[in-house]
Parts: structure tokens; C-alpha cells; sequence
């Protein structure tokens, strides 16, 4: 029995060991088959080959740390800017507005580029105040305020921001990085330009807080996938910084603006934003934020930067002697968009068809015609409505141009003297908006403006009708806002004599002198809950 025991162990220990040896053989056979394998060039995904060798890839800290470099270099050079207006109760400034080209899907007909004028980045109707029924009315009682933002251009205090943030203020104001809560400087502006909606302003550079400018890079070195950071104030919120990429270049859109081409973004921007800087990633300003498309009034990712060549070009002007931009016209209109159709039918390759000329302007006396195509200046070719503009405004008006153009065919020539575009088109330029300031009723040495009530106004206030007047302006820091006189209330009196006329109301105001007390009888609020106050002082 025992031997057949021993006998049994033995083959088993044959058997383990032969086994052992064959797990042996096999690894062994495994390892030379893969090293003539590598060795053969078949290799596996994680090693490619030399022409098909992967870029590197960034490192996200290395991307985070771009970004709050040029964040920290710009953060000194972006202000916060408020400015302060009286509620008016005349018809609106007239202003170059956009027709709609995209209505909200529910058909409300608003224009979803919250952009240049009231309704965007805390104007009219906005964050500011205002009629609480809409506008078009009479004010409610308080004052307006834009808040928006703009960019240091140099240390003597020069600054550059959007034209609808200052648009009609009474008083403007400059809070800097790093300053207290409550710090702010008054502000002066130096000259705007409503074809572009920049605006230049000045304050005095402070003693105890070195100004830091910020530099100014080339819009048109931007391409459509860079990155940029936008930096402002969204909703007061001072020293934001967003991210996104460029999104298209040339977005043109208000088609009633010849002179508003910009750089599309999707870094958040949003009401406040406006004036702040679109910047690169070597910390240059490429763009000033300009707009929004939007139709829940916030970001939706499509934001509009004016190109900083653009500003460059603008800023330069503002800052001169003549504090204005000048642009040349020959005044022919024209479509900014191109038409194959169009051009077609009046037998044109390239070049820009004429929709019109204007009588008594230069191409008019040059001899050119509804329906002809212009296709050179100087030699230079033209193919687009933007490269003509681009050309005649740059163009320093008493200037000759040779021009080149196609009627019915034929190529001709003609010599054209360059006119000053605002004496061309006056219904584009300031001068329609300064008329319409010219309306305005000018305030009394009161400081108070006055506007007669018409009997639509006396019915929504609850006064009599024929009877007061209407406070349409107050001038910050004079005898009316001292004794605490609003836009909206409406004298009844003054010194116990009725007011029922404007001319009442500048006749008894006229005669005041200094020293002598003044009373006021006025109506405030509406309908149920006006009532009648006293407000009085005595004159400086």
C-alpha cells in the first residue's frame, strides 16, 4: 500500500514540474515574438509615426495663466462711468435707428439689437429711470442715470467710451480701479461722433493715482477662432472680466450706419459692458463693446466690438483742435450689400452701382448717374460699398479724386472735388441732433428748465387744465436742485403769482435777484397721488 502511494506522488511532482517548464517556454516564446514584432516598425497608437505626429497640447494652466496676465495689465485702465440725466418730455433727439431685420419668433416687433440708444447697457428705459408707463411721456419724477465703461487712452486723463453712455448727460462721472467707494471724478466731454458711437471725455488726472493708459493693437491682425477677454462693469459691477473667441469680423449691423463695421464676439458681454475694452491675448485693445443681439435683454453669446482702427482713426480726430471727425462725401447713395443680380442687369463685373445722387453735390456736378458703377479711385479698384467709403471718407475734404466708373457698358472717367459728409448728409451727422437740442427749453438762471402742459399732460397729472408748467430740467448743482425742485413736478407758482406759460414762468424767474427769497407752488406725482407742496429758499 505504501509503495503505491509513493508512487503516486512521484508522478505528481513529474507532472508539476513538467508543467512549470511548459509555462516557462511559453512566456519565453511570447517575449521574442514581440521583441521581432517591435522590431519589425509594427507599433502601437500611443507612439505615431513621424508624419503623423500630434501638435502639443496646451496646458489649461498655462491658458489660465494668459489670461490673468492680461487681465491684471488692463484692470488699471478700464473705468466705470455714470452719467446723470434729466427725464425729457419732448419727442425723443432724432436719431439714425435701424430698421428691424430680426423680430423675436413671438412677432413683438422689438429690435433684438439692444445696442447704441436707451434700451441697452442701462440708458433710457434701461437701468437708468425714467417713465414708469414706457416713455413718451412725462417723466417719474427721478433722475436718469447710464452706467456703462470706458478706457484710459493716455495719463493726462484722456478717456474713450461708447457715445450713447454720455449721450445728453447733465453731469458725468469716473470711478478708477482701486479707488474708495464714493470716489469719483467729473468728467468733461471732449468730442463724440454718433456715426461710430464713440465718444472721447477728460477728467483731471489725480495727483495721488498715476493714470495707467492702455494700448491700442491692429483690429485687422485679428483673425475668426482668437481668443479675447472683454473687461467692464456689467450691471455696476465693476473689474469684470469675461472670455470668448473672435466670432466673425465685418458684421455690419445697422444697415443705416455707414460707418459701424464690427468684430463679433461671444465674450459675455452685458448692460454696463458698454465702452470697456475687447482685448487680445498680448493685453492690446482690439475693440471697444458696443452691442449685444439679444432678445431677453442679457447675453446670448453675440456681443459687437468697434475695431480699435477704427477708434484709433476717431480718437485722433476727437482730440484735435477741432474736437470733431471730419469725413468726405461726393454724396451718391448706394447698396452696402452685394447684388449679382444687380449687377447684372446694369452690365457690371465690379464695382459699386449708384442708387442715387444727390443734387447740388459733388458727383452731381461731376456728371454721374443713377445706375452707374463705380469701379476705381485713383486707380484703386473698388469690388465693395466698404471699400468706397473707406476710400472718399479718409479722403480730407477740398481734395480731388480721379474717378473711374461704367455706364450702360462704357467705362468712363471723371474728376470729383471731395465735400464735407456732415454739409452732404446733415440728417446723418451731429448737426440734426444739435438742431434738435436747439428746441430744447433752455434752463433759467434757476437752473430749472420749464415746458408748457398741454391738456393730455393735465389730465394724466390731475392738475387744472391751462395751469402750470412742466419741470423738464434740472441742473445739477443750482438754486432749483439745492431746493430739491425735480423734472416732472409742475409749477403752479411762483412767489404767489400763477404760472400758466413758459414765458410766465421765465418773466417771473427773470426779475429774481440775489438775496431774495423764493417760493415755489408746485404739483407733484400723478392723478390719486399728486398733491400740492411748497419748495422754497433763498437765491445765492
Amino acid at each position: 500500500m505504501k509503495s503505491r502511494f509513493a508512487a503516486f506522488f512521484t508522478r505528481i511532482k513529474a507532472q508539476r514540474w513538467l508543467s512549470t517548464l511548459v509555462i516557462l517556454v511559453t512566456l519565453t516564446v511570447g517575449i521574442l515574438i514581440g521583441t521581432v514584432v517591435s522590431k519589425s516598425g509594427v507599433k502601437g497608437n500611443s507612439t505615431p509615426s513621424a508624419d503623423a505626429t500630434l501638435l502639443p497640447m496646451q496646458s489649461p494652466q498655462q491658458q489660465s495663466n494668459t489670461f490673468r496676465q492680461v487681465a491684471k495689465q488692463l484692470e488699471p485702465s478700464v473705468v466705470n462711468i455714470n452719467s446723470e440725466s434729466s427725464p425729457r418730455t419732448q419727442m425723443p433727439r432724432r436719431r439714425g435707428r435701424r430698421p428691424d431685420r430680426n423680430t423675436p419668433p413671438d412677432g413683438g416687433g422689438q429690435d433684438p439689437f439692444q445696442d447704441f440708444f436707451d434700451r441697452f447697457f442701462g440708458g433710457q428705459g434701461g437701468q437708468g429711470g425714467g417713465d414708469d408707463e414706457g416713455g413718451g411721456g412725462l417723466p417719474g419724477g427721478g433722475r436718469e442715470q447710464s452706467l456703462g465703461s470706458g478706457i484710459i487712452m493716455n495719463a493726462n486723463g484722456y478717456i474713450v467710451t461708447n457715445f450713447h453712455v454720455v449721450d445728453g448727460a447733465d453731469r458725468i462721472r469716473v470711478k478708477l480701479k482701486d479707488e474708495p467707494p464714493g470716489v469719483l471724478h467729473d468728467a468733461k466731454v471732449v468730442g463724440v461722433d454718433r456715426e461710430t458711437d464713440l465718444a472721447v471725455i477728460k477728467i483731471e488726472a489725480p495727483k495721488e493715482h498715476a493714470l495707467v493708459p492702455a494700448r491700442l493693437g491692429d483690429s485687422d491682425a485679428m483673425e475668426v477662432g482668437d481668443w479675447v477677454l472683454a473687461v467692464g462693469s456689467p450691471f455696476n459691477l465693476e473689474e469684470t472680466v469675461t472670455a470668448g473667441i473672435v466670432s466673425a469680423k465685418g458684421r455690419n449691423i445697422n444697415p443705416g450706419r455707414n460707418f459701424q463695421s464690427f468684430i463679433q464676439t461671444d465674450a459675455a458681454i452685458n448692460p454696463g459692458n458698454s465702452g470697456g475694452p475687447l482685448v487680445n491675448m498680448s493685453g492690446e485693445v482690439i475693440g471697444i463693446n458696443t452691442a449685444i443681439f439679444t432678445q431677453t435683454y442679457g447675453y446670448q453669446g453675440v456681443g459687437f466690438a468697434m475695431p480699435s482702427n477704427t477708434v484709433r482713426e476717431v480718437y485722433n480726430q476727437l482730440t484735435g483742435p477741432e474736437h470733431k471727425v471730419s469725413r468726405g462725401s461726393i454724396g451718391v447713395e448706394f447698396s452696402g450689400t452685394p447684388n449679382p443680380a444687380l449687377a447684372r442687369v446694369y452690365g457690371v463685373k465690379e464695382g459699386v452701382v449708384i442708387s442715387a445722387v444727390r443734387p447740388g453735390t459733388p458727383a452731381e456736378e461731376a456728371g454721374l448717374q443713377t445706375g452707374d458703377a463705380i469701379t476705381a479711385i485713383n486707380g484703386k479698384s473698388i469690388k465693395s460699398g466698404d471699400e468706397l467709403i473707406s476710400v472718399i471718407s479718409s479722403t480730407k475734404p477740398g481734395s480731388k479724386v480721379n474717378l473711374s466708373f461704367v455706364r450702360n457698358g462704357a467705362p468712363k472717367d471723371a474728376k470729383v472735388t471731395v465735400a464735407d459728409r456732415a454739409k452732404l448728409f446733415p440728417d446723418r451727422s451731429e448737426s440734426s441732433d444739435e438742431s434738435a437740442d436747439d428746441e430744447k427749453p433752455k434752463p433759467t438762471k434757476l437752473g430749472i428748465g420749464v415746458h408748457s402742459i398741454t391738456p393730455e399732460m393735465s389730465q394724466r397729472l390731475g392738475t387744472p387744465e391751462g395751469k402750470g408748467v412742466v419741470v423738464t430740467d434740472v441742473k445739477p448743482d443750482s438754486f432749483g436742485d439745492d431746493i430739491q425742485v425735480s423734472s416732472g413736478d409742475v409749477i403752479l407758482q411762483v412767489n404767489r403769482q400763477p404760472v400758466n406759460s413758459e414765458e410766465d414762468f421765465r418773466k417771473m424767474t427773470g426779475d429774481l435777484k440775489s438775496g431774495q427769497d423764493v417760493a415755489f407752488l408746485i404739483h407733484r406725482g400723478r392723478g390719486a397721488n399728486g398733491a400740492n407742496i411748497f419748495v422754497s429758499g433763498t437765491l445765492p
